[in-house]
């Protein structure tokens, strides 16, 4: 997180979608590789960045993902109040 700054909602969706990626094809690629310590590392890493970054987003623009819901949702289910990310777009 950026101390007291708020990110940009579009760049921190960016950021997401790239650790994604990168999460997703080292999980593809030890599906084929899976004694590859390496790979498995890097995918540990990405997913870690991933789960930081949705937190991250669900804690200034709410969750993208039901795993980040929970803590948005403490006393009532808001999951749906918040603008969808394709309803708004930029900063």
């Amino acid at each position: 997180m950026n101390g007291n700054v708020q990110p940009c909602k579009k760049d921190l969706l960016m950021q997401i979608n790239a650790i994604s990626f990168a999460a997703l094809d080292s999980a593809m690629y030890l599906d084929t590789h899976p004694c590859d310590q390496t790979a498995l590392g890097y995918f540990y890493e990405m997913n870690k960045q991933r789960g930081q970054l949705l937190r991250e987003y669900a804690s200034y623009y709410g969750p993208l993902t039901l795993d980040t819901a929970t803590g948005s949702c403490s006393d009532r289910w808001n999951w749906i109040n918040e603008p969808w990310p394709w309803q708004e777009g930029g900063c």
